[in-house]
């Protein structure tokens, strides 16, 4: 029989803020406090007063800890004695190792194959000796089987990366931690804008917001390619949303979890939630600005609050202070390239096209010089597949210096003799271009 760490039934009381003030003396000696930091470049960029809570600080570059040890000092002996298990790939299973590692539990943490080498040995370096970490599968689904059929027969407890009373009270001390650094500062946040994947942590904050700081305005900022918390509101409880983009890992979840949104539902009664999805272009906008201009890494789902901002619209007033939670630093440098293209695309900086040029002398040099702007870039160039002996297509890519050189560039192909076709990011074309 397998052990899960079940949800709290809903007819049992939801956490609430007496259950995190538990749920921080816990860590208190484990997990120091992070950062709350003013952010100038968000605050001019917005005209609010932004501080960032740098969760991307903790020892495993993210809040997951805080939920996965919070579960595991509530453990029985038994089930201490029989060890635990979760899956996952990436912050989840860093948070449970670690917290593995202080608590003396053993673990079995199953990760998909395509979780980078380099979050592997992450999870054994935080685990060490209390942890082992099993490769299976091509995708998570895979590895959650594994789980599964892991605790089923060695009675292990299977730790869930959100919807667990455990986990978001855990979760919930992230916004304790605010109001009172806030409060030494002399002042209350007016907003908290925070990541919503599972709603583990929005549940856990709400949890403490909405007793402790009633009336406050919480924005849940969600990947525009997997905005579950959304759909969930929109029909009165979780939905599968069937596909989703899975780029921003850290939150793309197909489905909030039963408890977290309970909670979240609740907490709408007492405090002013809305939701936001954020393009996944956007996001690669904010992490290089957090990288190059602020010296912050944040991978995809850490730089997913920060972002929102940007998108204004959020019913903030200027001057409002405003705490945006950066929820995660765990990004491998192998992502960026990605993150450039994707962040130039949606800027308007870089198009795609398909053009047919004719199999004549002098046709790529007319292009040159009678299409492309002077400070146009070609950045890709590959021909498709000859059609005949008249023309050749290719796909071109082309970076500009300021998006508003675009419709120069769309005159110049219109008058000129070329058949050329944007290719749009909609297009199934383009996952070719930008993965």
């Amino acid at each position: 029989m397998v052990e899960e760490v079940a949800q709290r039934p809903s007819r049992d009381p939801l956490p609430t803020a007496a259950d995190v003030d538990r749920a921080a003396a816990l860590l208190e000696p484990v997990i120091d406090p992070t950062p709350l930091q003013r952010a100038s470049r968000l605050s001019d960029l917005t005209g609010l007063d932004v501080w960032l809570k740098r969760e991307d600080l903790t020892p495993v570059r993210s809040y997951k800890a805080r939920g996965a040890y919070t579960v595991l000092a509530g453990l029985t002996d038994e089930q201490r004695a029989r060890g635990v298990t979760c899956a996952s790939a990436g912050n989840h299973a860093q948070g449970v190792a670690f917290a593995c590692a202080r608590a003396g539990v053993r673990a079995t943490i199953f990760l998909p194959r395509t979780t980078p080498r380099q979050k592997r040995d992450r999870v054994a370096a935080l685990g060490g000796a209390m942890v082992e970490v099993v490769i299976a599968g091509e995708g998570y689904d895979d590895a959650a089987v594994a789980a599964l059929d892991f605790a089923a027969a060695s009675g292990a407890t299977v730790i869930p990366a959100f919807d667990h009373p455990g986990i978001v009270a855990g979760q919930g001390t992230v916004a304790a931690e605010i109001l009172r650094q806030a409060g030494s500062l002399g002042w209350r946040p007016d907003a908290l804008v925070l990541p919503v994947g599972g709603a583990g942590l929005l549940a856990g904050c709400l949890s403490v917001l909405g007793e402790r700081a009633p009336g406050i305005k919480v924005v849940a900022a969600e990947p525009s390619g997997a905005a579950s918390l959304a759909a969930a509101i929109e029909v009165g409880g979780p939905v599968d949303l069937g596909t989703i983009d899975q780029f921003v890992d850290g939150a793309a979840v197909k489905r909030v979890g039963d408890l977290t949104y309970a909670v979240v539902d609740a907490a709408r009664l007492r405090v002013d939630l809305s939701t936001v999805a954020v393009p996944e272009g956007l996001i690669c906008v904010e992490m290089l600005d957090l990288y190059q201009v602020d010296g912050i890494i944040a991978e995809p789902a850490g730089a997913l609050a920060p972002a929102a901002l940007r998108l204004g619209g959020l019913g903030l007033e200027q001057g409002s202070r405003v705490v945006v939670v950066v929820s995660g630093g765990n990004n491998d440098v192998s992502r960026y390239a990605d993150i450039v293209e994707r962040a130039l695309v949606h800027e308007g900086l870089k198009h795609y096209f398909l053009v047919e040029f004719p199999q004549e002398p002098g046709a790529l040099r007319r292009f040159l010089d009678e299409v492309l702007g002077p400070d146009d870039d070609i950045t890709l160039f590959e021909y498709t597949k000859r059609n005949n002996r008249e023309t050749g297509p290719a796909l071109v890519g082309i970076e500009m210096q300021h998006r508003d050189d675009l419709e120069g560039l769309l005159a110049r192909m219109a008058a000129s003799k070329l058949r050329v076709e944007r290719v749009s990011p909609d297009s199934p074309l383009f996952g070719f271009v930008v993965d």
